[in-house]
């Protein structure tokens, strides 16, 4: 098989990755104990649209060795961890994916793999599941969806009648968004924030836009290393929570002026518009968490000052009316272009979903009709087991007598 990739010589490097992540995503052990024997992706054409991570190869391997046939890029022009490009390469594995990506080279990268003729695809944003209906000769069976903000397209998609497979939530699944998106993504956010800053949190103001599960993991990483922490929201429910966790909840108009730092988590457009910009203080920094590169306009800040400065690989400076603004990872996803993504031990919980719930579909699309499932309430509760089993945690059961009580047989 072959694909474009960064370097081919990287690949023992991708292996040794490979392997740490394996090592400690050990739910995978489960999965692979039930179903290697029986194969049950035997004869299916995988496409994955992912951040091709170290974590993402465990997902990945395991699918082929379940018998699936794989094609991937990558989610992110800026997300590819190219060791690791080169490692599911050289495992006979067609891979479209290099760090750096442009945008036309990442719509490519999208298109050579569903020219690999898929029958199932699993997304992370929805690009690929949005890119599908440009080919209209595939016959997909049915795909998966990692993301908030890919779940919402994909609504939009079904609303207007062009969703013409099924699709499972796999973001919704509490194993997922309980743990990626809080403890995962929370962890790792502020991980590529230090990566790319090397500056101090404690002390510092930190503006949290969105108090999602990404947005409460972030307040509570950034709080924990001593920052001072403000949470902006447009949801009354969620604001009231921040509130409560002890957060201060401000309209951004009215606390921008003091930030050090401002992370948008929202899935929105411009939730910082250049008139925030404008009022914000010399030295704030600018990071975005959220899937695509939308939530800070960025386009308004390359027409204030044309030129920014490199000042480290992912932070740019922009001179705006006398004061400097610093971006960081061009404004796209924080914790996987300044960092790894998340930790191994989180992205077991996703991508076991993920796996499952691609096993789900390739038995039971024959009789899904087109649009949004959840993820089995077995699914779920399974992964959640087998996470504990590999934690070596024992919880209590319900006795005989207590299932009664509350009604279960």
């Amino acid at each position: 098989m072959t694909g474009i990739i960064a370097d081919k010589n990287l690949a023992p490097q991708g292996k040794a990755s490979y392997d740490w992540a394996r090592a400690h995503m050990q739910i995978f052990n489960s999965i692979m104990e039930k179903y290697q024997s029986s194969k049950p992706l035997r004869g299916i054409k995988l496409a994955f649209c992912l951040h091709i991570t170290k974590e993402t190869s465990v997902l990945v391997m395991s699918a082929q060795k379940l018998g699936a046939k794989i094609a991937i890029c990558s989610a992110n022009p800026l997300s590819t961890q190219d060791d690791i490009a080169a490692f599911l390469s050289s495992k006979n594995i067609l891979t479209y994916a290099w760090r750096g990506e442009s945008d036309s080279e990442y719509r490519e990268c999208i298109m050579k793999v569903l020219q690999f003729g898929p029958n199932i695809v699993t997304d992370d944003g929805g690009d690929m599941h949005n890119t599908i209906f440009q080919v209209p000769s595939l016959k997909i069976l049915g795909g998966t969806e990692e993301t908030t903000s890919g779940l919402a397209r994909l609504r939009i998609l079904h609303s207007s009648g062009k969703l013409n497979y099924p699709v499972v939530a796999v973001n919704d699944a509490s194993t997922k968004h309980l743990f990626d998106n809080r403890y995962g993504t929370g962890q790792s956010a502020i991980d590529g924030l230090l990566r790319a800053t090397g500056l101090l949190l404690a002390g510092k103001h930190v503006i949290v836009c969105g108090y999602g599960w990404v947005g409460k993991g972030i307040a509570s990483r950034a709080r924990g290393m001593g920052a001072i922490v403000s949470v902006t929201e447009v949801d009354p429910l969620r604001a009231m929570e921040a509130s409560m966790d002890g957060y201060t909840v401000s309209k951004l108009s009215i606390c921008a002026g003091y930030a050090d730092f401002i992370i948008t988590c929202t899935g929105q457009k411009h939730v910082i518009s250049i008139s925030e910009i404008i009022k914000m203080k010399s030295g704030v920094i600018l990071a975005n968490a959220g899937h695509f590169d939308t939530e800070i306009d960025i386009h308004s800040l390359h027409s204030k000052d044309k030129f920014p400065i490199q000042v480290r690989p992912y932070v740019e400076q922009f001179t705006i009316q006398r004061k400097l603004v610093y971006l960081i990872s061009r404004g796209r996803v924080l914790n996987l272009v300044g960092s790894e993504g998340s930790p191994p031990e989180v992205m077991s919980l996703s991508f076991a979903n993920q796996l499952l719930s691609i096993i789900y579909i390739a038995k039971n699309y024959s009789k899904m009709l087109p649009g949004i499932y959840c993820v089995p309430k077995e699914i779920d509760n399974y992964v959640a087991e087998a996470a504990l089993r590999g934690m070596n945690i024992e919880i209590d059961k319900l006795s005989k007598m207590q299932r009664r009580y509350i009604g279960r047989q």
